[in-house]
C-alpha cells in the first residue's frame, strides 16, 4: 500500500478536527498505523508536506497517534521500505509543474497543491488519502480524469461538512 497522506488525517487521528465522528478517527488512526507496519508514504523531497506536518502537529507531549506517526515519518525518511520521495517542481508560491490540472489549480487550495502533485508526480499515481476536508469533493473527478485518485477515508463526515459550509449547493457527485 501506498498513499500521498493529507494532513488532515494526521489532525484528525489527534482528536484536532472538531466535529469528526468516532468512527472517522479511529480509521484514521487505523489508517497510520497500517501504514507505519506495512505501507510507503509518498512525500516530496523537498519536505513541503513534511513541514506542514511539523506546522500544524506537536513532536513534543501531549502526543497523539498524528504526531506518533509524524515522528515515526521523520525517522524513516530515508528509508525507501517506509517512504517514497518525489520531485515536484515549484514555479510560483504552491504552483507545480506536476500539478496534474492546470485549471483546476485556480480553485485549489493553495496549500493542498503539493498533495496533488506529489501523487501526479509519482509513477504509480499512488491515491490521496483525505479524511474530512469537504473541499476534496469538489476536486476529486477532475484529478481522477488525471489519473489522481482521492481515497475518502471518512466520506459521510465529509459530505456532512459540505452540507454545513456550502447549505445553498448541492452534494458533488461521490466516489465509489
Amino acid at each position: 500500500m501506498k498513499a500521498v497522506i493529507d494532513t488532515n488525517v494526521l489532525l484528525v487521528a489527534n482528536g484536532q478536527h472538531g466535529g469528526v465522528s468516532e468512527d472517522c478517527v479511529i480509521e484514521c488512526v487505523q489508517r497510520l498505523h497500517n501504514m507505519k507496519s506495512t505501507g510507503i508514504t509518498v512525500i516530496d523531497d523537498s519536505y513541503r508536506i513534511l513541514g506542514e506536518y511539523l506546522h500544524k502537529t506537536s513532536l513534543s507531549s501531549p502526543k497523539g497517534p498524528g504526531d506518533v506517526f509524524l515522528k515515526w515519518l521523520l525517522r524513516n525518511a530515508g528509508n525507501p521500505n517506509h517512504v517514497e520521495q518525489v520531485q515536484i517542481t515549484e514555479i510560483a508560491q504552491d504552483y507545480f509543474v506536476e500539478f496534474p490540472n492546470p485549471a483546476l489549480g485556480l480553485v485549489f487550495d493553495a496549500s493542498d497543491r503539493k498533495f496533488a502533485a506529489v501523487a501526479h508526480a509519482h509513477f504509480e499515481k499512488p491515491p490521496i488519502w483525505q479524511a474530512a476536508d469537504c473541499k476534496w469533493l469538489d476536486w476529486w473527478s477532475a484529478l481522477l480524469e488525471k489519473g489522481v485518485r482521492v481515497e475518502f477515508l471518512c466520506l459521510d463526515d465529509a459530505c456532512e461538512f459540505y452540507r454545513n459550509k456550502f447549505p445553498s449547493k448541492p452534494l458533488p457527485t461521490l466516489p465509489d
